[in-house]
């Protein structure tokens, strides 16, 4: 039987996979107008699987020739001579599972006697003898380690100089070359050696922009649900389930896979919104080197890390520009991602993503002691379920007794980073919180709190007056009904020296004034 695959490469033989054929249709007409180009995705984005794909599917028409850089020394890229020697090693054992002669396949083994500073002129004359008889294309997966190094740029030179020539009828070359790493290796400025100076041209100008979206949408994960479906008969609706995975993954190809991983594997096949919160809980208890990648890479770029900081904890707004320098880095390592609004919103990638760096920001003020840490076993009712409102009255009368005498400045920059630390030990263990990356703003943030198989909608909105407030509650409204939820909990930071400490349901503070908002349960507490 097929599984759900999260290990390396997906094989439609052994793995359940999405349907891809309409991204791979997007990158074949790329390959027939003779394009060179670089697909350049975070981690365990498919690009592998993508590669592999695009193989079986062009092998009856051309000869792909498929190499890989990982596991590749440094030594190769030391000289030029010595990275030819391993990439005419590993074309030899490519070019085996093509339809090219034995007698071509000889001709390319043969190697005569090439110095330092004739190896990369060698090497494109083999490329000319080949490529003069079958239309290739190259694919070379796990570029990233030699990106920035000086014997691959004089190898994208090389490929260069020979794909104008091409163009001018002066030369034969491979019909088209396909990239696969990380970085884009057009913008090497941004993937560099501490010890090496900047390099800011990339002779891979040449490459046509890749933008086909690899990610996986409600529709594409349906269609892998459906097969395995043919397989179980688990009984699902398939629709909802993918609509759910998308909504915490994005469509991020592995966190789609671990997720349907543990739910076949270690969920039963409770295939529901509660299945897959649980496997979504889960995902964050568990070792991943995707996880241990995104903090890595939050931790060891300062502008990344500030940005982050501010949208994580401030509520701080920004707009995806490009060549901003947090911005782009965020982008290669799939972190950041534009919103789809008029004004381009920066967001957090996806929910898990946002909910893994939220967490590990949190414990440096956790350890800090910022905030006292509340009993847990005060909010959880005899049934074993939390109980919200005891969750904000206690929240509130905590703000009254240590804050009350803080500037509005403290409370608007750190209220919301008070309310998660006071949250975070409350549902540690059996449940979980995310922020809900779209709705984060200077003035409003929804947080929704999974425990068991409950699900608490909470919104935290600092106060700039009455309309404000109702802006705010029916901000609130809106996302419970995207959620299907009847109940909803507020917060309001105010900043009136003269406010009083309110709590309880909207009828009962005051009249929201909300259309549809009667049919709702929505408990506020105001600090």
């Amino acid at each position: 039987m097929k599984k759900f695959n999260t290990a390396g490469t997906c094989v439609p033989n052994k793995h359940y996979m999405v349907d891809t054929s309409e991204k791979l249709d997007q990158i074949t007409s790329l390959i027939e107008d003779e394009d060179y180009f670089t697909i350049n995705r975070s981690r365990q984005y498919g690009k592998s699987t993508t590669l592999l794909s695009l193989e079986n599917r062009l092998k009856d028409k051309y000869q792909v020739i498929s190499i890989s850089f990982e596991g590749v020394s440094e030594a190769p890229f030391a000289s030029n001579k010595s990275f030819v020697n391993m990439f005419l090693d590993r074309m030899v054992r490519a070019i085996k599972f093509t339809n090219i002669t034995e007698n071509d396949i000889a001709d390319w083994k043969q190697q005569e006697n090439y110095t330092e500073e004739n190896a990369i002129i060698y090497l494109s004359d083999k490329i000319t003898d080949l490529c003069e008889k079958y239309e290739i294309v190259l694919m070379v997966d796990e570029i990233d380690k030699c990106t920035d190094n000086q014997v691959f740029l004089n190898f994208l030179g090389m490929l260069r100089e020979k794909y104008l020539s091409r163009n001018a009828g002066k030369d034969f070359t491979f019909k088209s070359v396909i990239l696969a790493g990380v970085y884009d290796v057009k913008n090497l400025k941004l993937k560099l050696r501490p010890d090496e100076k900047r390099k800011y041209n990339s002779p891979w100008n040449i490459a046509v922009e890749f933008d086909v979206d690899m990610s996986f949408h409600p529709y594409d994960i349906a269609t892998m649900l459906s097969e395995y479906e043919e397989d179980v008969h688990t009984g699902m609706d398939i629709k909802e389930i993918s609509e759910e995975l998308y909504h915490y993954t994005h469509g991020y190809p592995y966190l789609v896979s671990w997720l349907c991983r543990w739910i076949e594997e270690k969920e039963n096949r409770n295939w529901t919104s509660e299945g897959i919160r649980k496997a979504v809980k889960h995902y964050y208890d568990a070792d991943s080197t995707l996880k241990d990648d995104l903090i890595k890479n939050y931790e060891n770029n300062k502008a990344l890390n500030e940005v982050i900081d501010d949208m994580l904890l401030r509520g701080e707004e920004y707009f995806y520009v490009s060549t901003d320098e947090a911005v782009s880095i965020g982008k290669i390592f799939g972190i950041f991602r534009r919103m789809n609004d008029e004004a381009g919103k920066l967001v957090i990638s996806n929910i898990i993503f946002e909910n893994v760096l939220t967490e590990h920001v949190l414990m440096k003020y956790a350890r800090a002691k910022i905030i006292c840490k509340p009993e847990k076993s005060q909010f959880i009712k005899e049934d074993g379920h939390l109980d919200m409102v005891h969750v904000f009255d206690c929240f509130q009368a905590l703000m009254k007794a240590e804050y009350r005498e803080e500037d509005e400045k403290f409370i608007e920059s750190q209220g919301r980073l008070l309310f998660l630390c006071f949250l975070k030990p409350i549902t540690n263990g059996t449940g979980f919180y995310y922020v809900e990356p779209e709705t984060r703003s200077s003035n409003r943030m929804d947080i929704v709190v999974t425990y068991l198989e409950e699900e608490f909608v909470i919104e935290l909105k600092i106060w700039h007056g009455e309309q404000y407030r109702k802006d705010g509650i029916k901000q609130l409204n809106g996302y419970l009904e995207s959620r299907e939820q009847r109940k909803g909990y507020l917060v309001s930071f105010s900043f009136l020296k003269n406010k009083e400490y309110k709590a309880g349901y909207l009828s009962d503070v005051t009249n929201a004034d909300v259309a549809g908002i009667e049919e709702k349960e929505i408990y506020e507490v105001i600090v």
